[in-house]
């Protein structure tokens, strides 16, 4: 049995900006194997923290942090100096 498995030559770069205390977009999909860009542009640290303990990104002010996704799923997640910042990541296989 030979299973072919199609790969996709290029991963993609996801941006997500957090400002005026709001992440946008509140709800973005990409693939594994994309990386996800979030752009801190307020002038007060954030964090992207998922809900499930995937990730815990620092954000300081004025700064951009990457993370390649690693695994399909629905990620919810906030930052939590901010609670009310929330937004959701659904990776596709």
């Amino acid at each position: 049995l030979l299973l072919i498995v199609p790969v996709s030559a290029r991963a993609a770069t996801v941006q997500i900006v957090m400002q005026n205390l709001e992440i946008a977009p509140a709800v973005v999909s990409a693939k594994v194997g994309d990386t996800v860009e979030w752009v801190n542009k307020d002038f007060i640290a954030h964090t992207a923290t998922a809900r499930n303990g995937d990730f815990d990104v620092n954000l300081p002010p004025n700064k951009t942090a990457r993370i390649v996704l690693k695994k399909a799923g629905t990620v919810h997640y906030y930052c939590r100096y901010h609670p009310n910042m929330t937004a959701t990541l659904k990776v596709a296989p």
